[in-house]
């Protein structure tokens, strides 16, 4: 399965090292150093051939000279044999010397002079070579060049009879004893030659076809100290520089190096342009997906997080190190749709997604919800083959809220239409519901006087009819108040006592908290001593709304059971200079749940189901009009809501008023 590999973020890449940019000499250097190695060892190995050479050419003049040696011992052991045979008849020998096979013989060999001498070097015989001496055919062309140079052999001749002896002596020339040498394996390799005490060349193999061109070797011989050998080679160890073939390969093998450093050179350059281009492209890129106002996301076929840029981490609120990486379920999927998100999930790794995108919620890293628009393409290989999901996201939330802002709007101005309408309608049934009420009041009135004059009056129709008078008038009073609210009549204020008007409120609500089974609390206060300049049923019907929205609120609570409270308080400020009266309303209800006032006094925004939303607004409206402010809190127990107004106290001061019956 083809998996796919997250991109690289973009780094800024520092300059490369001095080594780093050239790696190209490598070749070079190590094919100067491999050169310079093989130069090193071939320069050694030429000093040891060297070497080896010289002691060969020690060596070869030794043999020379040795083999020398051997034909003079050879030599000189004939004339010890000839001078032992004069010695058995020196007289018959002295006259027929010349002829003796022996002397002959010798003549023949190398002597071209045999002397014989007493003991006084008197001579006693002598032979002289007659013909010119020939010597070895074979002597590997060893060409005389002077002659002249003799050489003597003397070996003792003994006496007869006791009598003392003389010496034989043989006289021959260098020359013939070079040329009874034999040189053929010698000449194969050196040129041989024999100098004489001054210089002059005796003696040489030099041939003018075949030149000599290795350094000489001289060797003075030890049986003529006169005579000096020269051997100078034909061919000398070649020093590997003077190699043609050698150079050459070395010399090849260092033009492949350059080459190879220049390739290389010109390949890191063309890698270094390619680097920069990428780099530079990634920057591009790094920087319109950060700038982007569209989340980008990458996903590999098994829904794994592969890359994430700026605008999709500031969506969700975590970092693309949080993300990337991630696998469903992922952290910004809210926790109650997990199973739904992941249904959508699956859909889209098997390529259900579909192409005009689809919408779905969720929730940011600080708990809100963001609405967003999520368009999937397939991402794709260099061979164009599938291996995962690139997605782009768009934050809707702002479009969502607006449409439901413009859905509400319409709503509103639907209901404020139809509020309109309802308070030309209020304005017409409180026109005529006022003579009707007038003629309730007139009636219950003559009615109370009627029975009162009966000497049998029961008390409680009495009772009974007061009640009935007094709420007639009071709804009269409110009639009156909401023809004076739809028309451009001011309103009509009055000093009130607010102990007063609290403890009446309460008394006409306390009957249906009792109902309810609800605790309602009113420790009637006896401090407040100055009046308030107020409209009447206005803070009546203030007081008395956040009576029922106290009642509405504990009645929905089943679980408090018998610890239902509602309470309320009306104090004077301490601080004469405030001069202003609060009134509370707290219960131990479910409390505001992190809503505020400006959220409760909305137009329209009720949290029951069958409320219209305008009371709290008219509450706060009327409470301000009167120079007052209302206020909503949690309660300090942690349970429950508090609403409170302040009016200001207008002067004189008041008298006390009476106690309500509890």
């Amino acid at each position: 399965m083809l998996t796919a590999q997250p991109p690289t973020p973009f780094r800024p890449t520092e300059r490369a090292s001095f080594i780093k940019r050239h790696y190209w000499l490598l070749p070079a250097l190590l094919a100067l150093l491999f050169v310079l190695m093989v130069g090193a060892w071939a320069s050694v190995n030429d000093a040891a051939e060297q070497r080896v050479f010289q002691q060969t050419l020690a060596s070869d003049a030794a043999s020379v000279e040795a083999q020398i040696a051997a034909r003079l011992e050879v030599e000189r052991a004939r004339l010890r044999d000839m001078a032992r045979q004069l010695a058995l008849d020196p007289a018959g020998q002295r006259h027929n010397f010349a002829e003796l096979a022996e002397v002959q013989a010798s003549l023949q060999r190398l002597a071209n002079r045999l002397v014989w001498l007493d003991d006084n070097w008197q001579l006693l015989a002598r032979a002289e070579r007659r013909v010119p001496w020939h010597g070895l055919e074979d002597s590997a062309h060893l060409r005389i060049q002077i002659r002249g140079q003799a050489e003597h052999l003397v070996v003792p001749a003994p006496g007869s009879h006791g009598q003392p002896g003389g010496q034989l002596l043989a006289r021959y020339d260098i020359t013939d004893l070079l040329g009874s040498t034999d040189l053929a394996w010698l000449n194969r390799r050196y040129e041989v030659s024999f100098l004489s005490e001054l210089g002059e060349v005796i003696a040489t193999t030099a041939q003018t076809q075949r030149p000599a061109h290795g350094t000489p070797f001289e060797r003075r011989l030890a049986s003529s100290a006169d005579t000096r050998l020269v051997l100078r080679p034909y061919e000398m160890p070649l020093l590997w520089w003077r190699s043609p073939r050698t150079f050459a390969l070395l010399a090849g093998l260092l033009l492949l190096g350059l080459a190879g450093s220049w390739l290389l050179r010109r390949e890191m350059r063309r890698v270094a342009q390619a680097v920069a281009d990428a780099q530079t492209e990634a920057a591009w890129r790094q920087s319109m997906e950060d700038s982007a106002l569209v989340g980008l996301r990458a996903r590999d076929a098994e829904g794994t997080i592969l890359y994430v840029n700026k605008t999709l981490c500031e969506m969700v609120g975590y970092a693309a190190t949080e993300l990337v990486g991630a696998t469903p379920p992922l952290p910004f999927w809210p926790p109650d749709a997990i199973d739904a998100m992941m249904a959508r999930n699956l859909d889209t790794l098997a390529g259900a997604a579909p192409a005009t995108g689809f919408e779905s919620r969720w929730q940011h890293r600080d708990g809100h919800f963001i609405d967003v628009m999520i368009f999937e393409s397939p991402l794709r290989d260099l061979q164009g083959q599938p291996m995962g999901w690139m997605g782009s996201i768009v934050d809707i939330s702002d479009r969502k809220r607006l449409e439901e802002k413009n859905r509400r709007y319409t709503a509103l101005m639907a209901q404020h239409a139809r509020l309109n309408d309802l308070g030309l309608l209020a304005s017409e049934l409180a026109h005529e519901l006022n003579q009707p009420l007038a003629t309730v009041t007139a009636y219950s009135s003559g009615l109370s006087m009627a029975i009162r004059k009966m000497p049998s009056a029961s008390p409680d129709i009495l009772a009974a009819l007061d009640a009935l008078q007094q709420n007639a008038r009071k709804a009269g009073d409110i009639v009156h108040w909401i023809r004076r609210q739809t028309s451009r009549t001011p309103a009509e204020r009055q000093q009130l006592n607010m102990a007063a008007l609290v403890a009446e409120v309460v008394l006409m609500h306390r009957p249906t908290f009792q109902q309810a089974g609800i605790a309602l609390e009113y420790p009637c206060p006896s401090q407040i001593e100055y009046p308030v300049l107020a409209d009447r049923v206005g803070l009546e019907q203030v007081l008395g709304n956040l009576l029922r929205n106290a009642l509405e609120a504990l009645s929905e609570q089943p679980h408090l059971a018998g610890a239902v409270r509602l309470s309320i308080t009306a104090q004077q400020a301490a601080d004469a200079a405030n001069r202003n009266v609060e009134i509370s309303v707290a219960d131990n209800g479910p409390g505001l749940q992190g809503r505020n006032m400006d959220d409760l006094c909305a137009t329209f925004y009720s949290t029951k189901t069958q409320g219209m939303g305008l009371g709290l607004g008219i509450c706060r409206s009327i409470i301000e009009a009167h120079g007052g402010s209302l206020t909503a809190s949690d309660a300090k127990s942690g349970s429950g809501a508090v609403f409170c107004f302040v009016l200001p106290l207008a002067l004189p001061p008041l008298a006390p008023p009476p106690e309500t019956p509890p």
